[in-house]
This record gives structure tokens, sequence and C-alpha cells, in this order.
């Protein structure tokens, strides 16, 4: 049978923009990928680029204040201009998505700048009506925020649109405790808004190592987040612009904005699965064997729309992994182990491994851990403490899991990874010299376990 194209991608995001530019590019595939909102997908158009970006712009004004401390006398922060920021913020956006637009066009990709659905196995539908065919489909649709259903829910902002506020606003309530939720909490409460943060569970960052989340809560709340957990948001009123909220403990109120960052889900609605045959999980994601193809042998699906490790590089990974398999005929499998994330806090939160209670439930550990005055902060006045952590597996000596919690501690956990996805040993680091003065050096010099289990 002959086709259209090679491949068709459904979905213009970090994951599907990388397929089709390797799959065109290097492999020789006549490609094509419809994307029917702005190409860059959720990474770079409303997630990670833009809001690194504000993760900058909010951490000014300490930095600023702890100038004063080391001589910088005059130093003053002012009143942010988010009209000044917002149309750099803009103007960034669209040249990081003319360079994706730009690199497909030089791959010798055919974009449809659409929705598309799927037909049959080889039939992708466009908006438009227009059919094509191809050997091999692949779904990278991504994910989008999820809003609980509760009355004036309507009302709520979601991570989506912080981006495109019209102006800050002088107090927010945030619903949620995952990464995306107090990334935004401290991002707000350090552009000068007043921030409510709610959460209904017991801590913040579940599924992250216990003690250090329980440090990103302290620190958070020493910054100046108003944090509350074992609270959940029952209703919104719009009361003459702003919105009064009812919870079932603290954090009722009334705010200029609310926002939801209450999870995500897979973005496969109304993608035409039923009519190939594909069933979603319960969460609506796309189930995929370890080389991303689904129940449909021509079909695939790579990064959020599948819901395994739901970050950029992870999809990107998968990406690569898919054409080397179906491509350059050489089967590949993404390696899900030891996946390193931060989260931008402020302080950041760098995790790699796994965190004290899972490695606990594996067998026996041991656990270093150390809480600090950095000297940066100890100078400027501060009583802020940095933490670091290793889990040690006490059979193996291997380090199965490393937490920090400080400054630029998305930075140091990309080092580290390195080294755990090695197998470095308790050992390996120790016998590593240590780098004075910086913080990092506490990871090689923690000698005596604080505890074992």
């Amino acid at each position: 049978m002959n086709f259209d194209f090679d491949l068709f991608v459904i979905g213009g995001g970090s994951g599907g923009v990388r397929a089709a530019r390797l799959a065109s590019g290097e492999a020789g595939a006549k490609v094509a990928l419809a994307e029917e909102d702005r190409m860059g997908g959720t990474c770079v158009i409303r997630g990670c680029v833009p809001k690194k970006l504000m993760v900058f712009a909010s951490g000014y004004p300490g930095q600023i204040e702890d100038a004063r401390a080391f001589g910088w006398r005059q130093a003053r922060a002012g009143r942010f201009d988010w009209d000044h920021f917002h149309e750099r913020l803009v103007a960034e956006l669209d040249r990081l998505e003319g360079l994706y637009r730009q690199t497909l066009k030089k791959a010798g990709v055919t974009v449809f700048d659409q929705r598309a659905r799927l037909a049959d196995p080889h039939t992708v539908e466009l908006a438009d009506g227009r059919r094509f065919t191809a050997r091999h489909i692949l779904i990278a649709t991504g994910g989008r925020p999820f809003k609980p259903a509760m009355p004036g829910a309507e009302h709520a902002l979601t991570s989506n649109d912080v981006f495109h506020l019209e102006r800050l606003p002088e107090t927010m309530l945030i619903v949620g405790g995952g990464y995306i939720a107090c990334e935004f909490a401290c991002i707000m409460n350090g552009l000068g808004v007043k921030v409510t943060q709610i959460y209904r569970g017991a801590q913040i960052l579940r599924g992250f190592d216990g003690e250090a989340r329980g440090h990103v809560a302290e620190l958070i709340r020493t910054r100046g987040v108003d944090l509350h957990v074992g609270t959940d948001i029952l209703e919104i009123h719009e009361n003459g612009g702003n919105f009064r909220v009812k919870t079932t403990g603290a954090g009722s109120g009334e705010y200029d904005q609310v926002l939801f960052a209450t999870g995500r889900l897979p973005n496969s609605d109304d993608l035409g699965l039923e009519n190939v045959g594909i069933e979603t999980g319960r969460r609506g994601e796309i189930p995929v064997d370890e080389y991303g193809q689904t129940a449909v042998p021509s079909i695939f699906a790579v990064g959020d729309v599948t819901d395994r490790i739901n970050l950029t590089p992870v999809a990107i990974r998968e990406a690569a992994a898919f054409v080397e398999t179906v491509f350059h005929g050489r089967p590949t499998k993404a390696d899900h182990e030891m996946v390193a994330s931060a989260v931008f806090t402020q302080p950041e939160l760098g995790t790699v491994g796994m965190g004290e209670e899972e490695a606990r439930e594996r067998g026996a550990i041991e656990v270093y851990s150390n809480s600090f005055r950095a000297m940066h902060t100890g100078f400027a006045g501060r009583e802020e403490r940095a933490l670091m952590k290793l889990i040690v597996c006490a059979e193996s000596r291997r380090v199965l899991g490393c937490h920090i919690v400080c400054d630029q501690a998305g930075e140091m956990i990309q080092l580290a990874a390195v080294a755990l996805k090695m197998g470095a040993t308790k050992e390996d680091f120790d016998r590593t010299m240590a780098v004075h003065p910086t913080m990092a050096e506490e990871l090689v010099t923690m000698k005596t376990p604080v505890r074992t289990a």
C-alpha cells in the first residue's frame, strides 16, 4: 500500500517535534505534523520556559535584600513592572516558537496548523476534512490542567492562564500541593502578591522524599506564603470583580484571583481513539509498551499523553527511542530509571532516585542527611537552612537516592544524577574530594548515617 506519509505526528510539543525532526531530517522519512495550538507545546509556550523566566524574575527581591547585607546599602527592588516583563516574555516565546517551526521546515516536515484525529489505523483526518494516510502514526498531544468539579470553578485560573494575566493581582489563592502549585506560590509571592496556598493532603509535594517535602514546606512559609495543608476548597463566588472562596478550614476569604494547580490529565479526548480500538486508562492515558507502541501496531504514543513520567526530557528521549526503533530498525527503550527532576520553588528541590520511604520498603538502608545554614544566607542574616540527603542501600552500598533543598538545587541534582545513574556507592562519594566552600560539598562529607531502617 502506498501511503501519503511514512509518519504522521499528532502534536507539536517537545516529543512530537523531536520525533518528526529525527524521522525526517536524519532517517529520511516523509513526515507530517499537525498542531492545533502553538508549536512548542506545554513546555515552551505554557510551562517550563515561561515558568522558569518567572522564577528568575521573582527571585530578585530576595537577592537585592541580601545585597544590602553584603554592603550594597542603596540597593532597592522597587515595584515589579508586570507589563514590561510580560512584553518581553511574549517576545521570547514567539522567538522560541519560530525556532521550532524553522527546525521542522529545515528537516523537511510538512506542518498542518490544525487539529488532527484518527480515522483508522493508517489514516488521519484534519479539522478541515482532509485525510492523509501514514505508515506510522505518533500521538504526542501532551497533557492539560485539571479543574475539580465544584461551584464556581469556572472563575479560577489554571497554569495555562497565569502567563496571560493583564495585571498582577494583589492577592491570590492557589489550590493544590504539587510542584506546579508550589512553584507558582513562590513565584507570585516573590513578585509581591500576597499568596495563600491550600492543599487537602497532609503535606505538599506528595511522591517526593518526606523529609525534603517537609523542609520545602517550612521554607515556603518562612518566605511569606500562607500555606495551609489539610484544607480543601468548597466553592467560589464572584464578588464585585474579586472572588469569595469557601474552604474546609483556614484559607476562606476574598481574593483577586484563584489558581487551580490540582494536577494534569493526558490530552487524549476527541482524538478518534475509539475509531481504531484503543482504550485509554483511568486518567485518560494511552497505554503503550516499552517501545511506545499502542495496542494498534501502526500507532505509537510518547510523552505526557501516556502518563508515565511527565517531564519534557523524558518525552524527548521517548521520541528519539521511537525513531530508533521504527525508522532505523534498532529496537530502543527509553530508560525511565533514575530520572532526575527539580521543583523550582524558592529555594529549589532537586531529587533523583528513591525517597527514604520508598527505599525503606525495598530493603535495609542507611540515611545520610544534614541541614545547615549556607555561607551566603548566614552572612545575609537569614535563618534559612539547606538540606542535603543521601539514601544508601545497606547491602550493596549503592546510593539509591539524592535529595537537595537549597538555591540552585536543580543545577546540582543534574550532576548528582550522573553518579547515581552510573551506580555510584557511598564510598565513591566519600572518595570524592570536596569543592570548598560550596553547599554541594556536603554530599561528599557526610560520614555517619543519621538513621538506619
